[in-house]
C-alpha cells in the first residue's frame, strides 16, 4: 500500500513539474509589477520549439535552451510594448497567447507524432532507497530536481537577499525605489526576462519530458491559465504557489481515477479541480483566512500573515514613468 501511494505520490511530483515551474517563473513577473498573460501560448511555443530543436540536433539540452528563449521573447516582448510603445500589458499579453499557439500549430505541424530526444530519468544515488519518500522525490528527471532547486532559491533570493527587496519594491511602489536609487526598468527587464525563461522551461518539460514529442497540445493547453490562477491562489508566495501547482495536479489525477472506475459524468469529473480551485480562492479574497489567524496566538500572527499573504503587489500592471 506504502510503495502504491509512494508511486502515486511521485507521478503527481513528475507531473506537476512543468506547472511549478510556470507559476513560479510568473510569480517572479507579477512581483516586480508585469503581468505576462501570455503564459497558455508561451507554453505551446516552447514546447514545439523545444522538440523541434531537440528533433533537429539530437539533443534535449538543446531543446530546452531553445524553448527558454522563446518564452524569454515573448515575455520580453510584452515588457518592450509596454515601456517603449506604451500600450497595456494585458492587452498585449492576450494577443501574444493567442499568436503564440496558434504559431506553434502551425510551425510545428510537420512535427507531430514523430519520436525525438528526452530527458531520462536520474535516481539520485541513496537518497533514491530513502523509504516512501525515495520514490516520491528522487526518482526522476533533471527538469523535476530543477523545479525543487528553483522553488527555495526563489524564494531565498526574493525574501532573504537585497535583489529580492529590490525586485518586491519596484512591484509595490516603484517611485520610492527609484528614489532609493533602483533602476525600475532595468528591475523588471531582467525579472520579466527570467520568469518568461522559466516558462519556456516549463513549455519545454511537457515536449521533453511529461509527454515525449509534439503530438498533443490538448495535454498542455490551459495549464497556461491555470497557471495565472495559482498565483493568485498562491498569493504571490513561491511556497504556496508552488503548493498550489502539486495540489492542482493531485485533484486532477484524483479526477481521472474517478472517471476510471465509476460512471459519475464526465464533464463534471473534469470540473472538481476547477471548482475546488475556485472555492480555494473565494476563501482568500473574502477575508475569512485574516478572521481565522486572529484565532491563533500573538506569536503567529505576523507569521501566518507573511505566508497567507493574498494581496496583489500594487504596482501590478502599471507603467512607471519618471517625473
Amino acid at each position: 500500500m506504502d510503495s502504491e501511494l509512494a508511486r502515486v505520490l511521485g507521478s503527481v511530483v513528475a507531473n506537476a513539474t512543468p506547472l511549478v515551474i510556470a507559476s513560479l517563473g510568473e510569480t517572479i513577473t507579477e512581483r516586480v509589477g508585469v503581468i505576462n498573460l501570455s503564459l497558455d501560448g508561451s507554453l505551446q511555443l516552447a514546447a514545439m520549439v523545444a522538440f523541434v530543436a531537440a528533433y533537429a540536433s539530437g539533443n534535449a539540452m538543446l531543446g530546452l535552451a531553445a524553448g527558454l528563449i522563446a518564452g524569454l521573447l515573448v515575455a520580453l516582448l510584452i515588457l518592450f510594448s509596454n515601456i517603449a510603445l506604451r500600450q497595456d500589458q494585458v492587452a498585449v499579453g492576450f494577443v501574444l497567447t493567442l499568436l503564440a499557439a496558434d504559431l506553434a500549430q502551425f510551425l510545428g505541424q510537420n512535427y507531430t507524432r514523430i519520436p525525438g530526444p528526452t530527458f531520462p530519468t536520474i535516481p539520485i544515488p541513496l537518497l533514491r532507497d530513502i523509504p516512501f519518500l525515495g520514490t516520491v522525490f528522487f526518482n526522476h528527471n533533471a527538469l523535476v530536481y530543477f523545479s525543487f532547486i528553483l522553488l527555495f532559491t526563489t524564494w531565498f533570493v526574493m525574501y532573504r537577499t537585497r535583489w529580492g527587496l529590490a525586485l518586491r519594491a519596484v512591484g509595490e511602489r516603484p517611485a520610492a525605489a527609484f528614489a532609493r536609487g533602483t533602476n525600475v526598468t532595468r528591475t523588471r527587464y531582467l525579472y520579466t526576462a527570467i520568469g518568461g525563461a522559466l516558462v519556456g522551461v516549463a513549455g519545454a518539460s511537457y515536449s521533453l519530458a511529461i509527454k515525449a514529442g509534439w503530438a498533443n497540445p490538448a495535454v498542455m493547453r490551459g495549464d497556461g491559465w491555470i497557471a495565472l490562477a495559482i498565483v493568485i491562489f498562491g498569493g504571490w508566495h513561491p511556497l504556496r504557489v508552488a503548493f498550489g501547482a502539486y495540489l492542482f495536479t493531485g485533484l486532477r489525477a484524483l479526477a481521472s481515477t474517478i472517471q476510471q472506475t465509476t460512471e459519475f459524468p464526465l464533464v463534471l469529473v473534469n470540473a472538481v479541480p476547477w471548482v475546488l480551485m475556485i472555492l480555494t480562492l473565494l476563501l482568500v479574497s473574502s477575508g475569512l483566512v485574516d478572521r481565522l489567524m486572529l484565532l491563533s496566538p500573538p506569536w503567529a500572527q505576523r507569521l501566518l500573515r507573511n505566508f497567507l499573504r493574498s494581496a496583489p503587489p500594487v504596482a501590478l500592471g502599471t507603467q512607471f514613468t519618471r517625473e
